[in-house]
């Protein structure tokens, strides 16, 4: 027997496929006794053929799925099949919108099935051409005019009314992810939107309670999420991130694309005062070409320049929401490009709010520092949603378990009563047929105890 052989991939195991524009991330999680999340397997690769988080080249897309996989799955030790994907990118949109039914009896408590039909409805809005639904997320209910309603569950009412959050996507983008998938000989269970994985991943629920703006820095987008009273508020997506500021940076210092990536993560800073001015970086030149030197404080000032102008879109964004001045617990920044230094005192200089980075190590099992990087915010919350999913699935399955188990048990009592019913008739029925035998027979002998006398 190969010792070395996988092992297929468990029910309670999830992997969670975070399609960036800078690098695709797989990774393999579950749940342990603790309720913690052990990760078994990460597979990182560059990611080739995603622009702003678009899928622009499925061929180069599906090559780097792979390669991605197959980092995970040797990890892991196990084959993979099926993957939690995460979406993303400049074409995802959100809304606001009610809805509402008419429930046919006052006696009747509101049920799950009440909820499933308001949000199918959600499901049926029409949009404009080449947008779909992607997700319906309840905000609150009202039940005949009683507002501030977070689970109607075991109410009873006529009328059901729900606010719901509503987030949109391309058609055509959607489908290059799925296909993308596919051909990567994978199937998906679910799709997500990436900062609200973030989200799961990096934010407590005091401070979802409290008033949140998360704030996903990734390759090609900036993610924005705000969170009040433990709801998701307002959805948007800003389409800059860490490749613009190294395409500034490029630029500014003329250097090569590899060069200013790595100076941006080696001795990159988003606040230049910060920074003196007699630190010299010298650069390798090209070819046989002198070296270039280039100032620190200089490469700072480029990357706050960009950071600043990004913040501004996310300042928008909070002031847009209506929630400005109900976020209590500040910003928290994730993603690849929060690794940059100073990047919350820049924010609380530009925002004036406080700031953090988000890690998921709270939510995480292991001590791996590696793990505890916002690099994976997104890749751990999808496997989150994943085992989420699982667990919810399981129980649906156990209820409509039980339920049948109990059909069958009145099945099983209704047919026993009847037989019961039966048994007993056909008892009366032979009692019957028994008495009236014994009269035929006292008869029969009283006509020749008389036809005995006459002669």
């Amino acid at each position: 027997m190969d010792n070395n052989a996988k092992h297929s991939l468990a029910s309670d195991l999830v992997v969670g496929l975070d399609i960036g524009t800078t690098k695709i991330a797989a990774i393999v999680g579950r749940r342990n006794e603790f309720g913690k999340i052990e990760i078994l397997g990460i597979g990182k690769t560059e990611s080739l053929g995603v622009h702003r988080g678009v899928v622009a080249n499925i061929d180069q897309t599906v090559a780097s799925i792979k390669t991605a996989m197959a980092i995970a799955s040797d990890k892991a030790n196990v084959d993979i099949g099926e993957v939690i994907v995460g979406i993303a990118g400049q074409h995802i949109k959100s809304m606001q919108h009610r809805g509402m039914i008419t429930r046919q009896s006052l006696d009747d408590e509101v049920s799950q099935k009440d909820i499933d039909q308001l949000i199918d409805n959600m499901h049926r809005l029409v949009m404009s051409p080449g947008e779909e639904i992607i997700h319906v997320i309840p905000q609150e209910y009202i039940i005949d005019n009683e507002s501030g309603i977070k689970n109607p569950i075991g109410h009873a009412g006529i009328r059901l009314e729900g606010n719901f959050h509503i987030i949109t996507g391309q058609v055509g983008s959607v489908k290059n992810i799925f296909k993308c998938v596919n051909r990567s000989g994978l199937e998906t269970v679910d799709l997500h939107l990436e900062p609200l994985a973030s989200a799961d991943a990096v934010l407590s629920d005091d401070e979802k309670e409290a008033g949140v703006v998360l704030v996903d820095i990734g390759g090609g987008t900036t993610d924005v999420a705000i969170f009040y009273d433990n709801i998701i508020r307002h959805t948007a997506v800003i389409p800059f991130g860490g490749n613009i500021i190294t395409e500034d940076i490029k630029e500014g210092c003329g250097i090569i694309k590899t060069q200013a990536e790595q100076l941006k993560l080696r001795f990159g800073s988003s606040l230049a005062q910060e920074n003196q001015e007699n630190e010299i970086i010298s650069i390798p030149g090209l070819r046989g070409r002198p070296h270039k030197e280039i100032s620190v404080k200089f490469l700072a000032q480029i990357i706050q320049a960009r950071m600043e102008e990004i913040l501004e879109f996310v300042l928008f964004e909070i002031k847009n929401s209506g929630y400005e001045k109900k976020l209590s617990a500040g910003i928290v920044i994730t993603g690849g490009g929060a690794m940059l230094k100073h990047l919350p005192q820049l924010v609380m200089l530009n925002i004036g709010m406080d700031c953090r980075i988000g890690t998921p190590n709270e939510h995480l099992a292991t001590s791996d520092d590696e793990l505890k990087n916002p690099l994976y915010a997104t890749g751990i919350g999808l496997v989150m949603k994943g085992i989420e999913k699982y667990e919810r699935d399981k129980r649906r399955m156990s209820a409509t378990s039980n339920s049948v188990k109990v059909d069958e048990e009145e099945v099983l009592v209704t047919n026993t009563k009847a037989s019961k019913k039966e048994i007993k008739k056909e008892v009366t029925n032979h009692s019957q047929k028994k008495i009236g035998s014994f009269f035929d027979t006292l008869i029969t002998r009283a006509k020749d105890w008389m036809s005995d006398d006459i002669e």
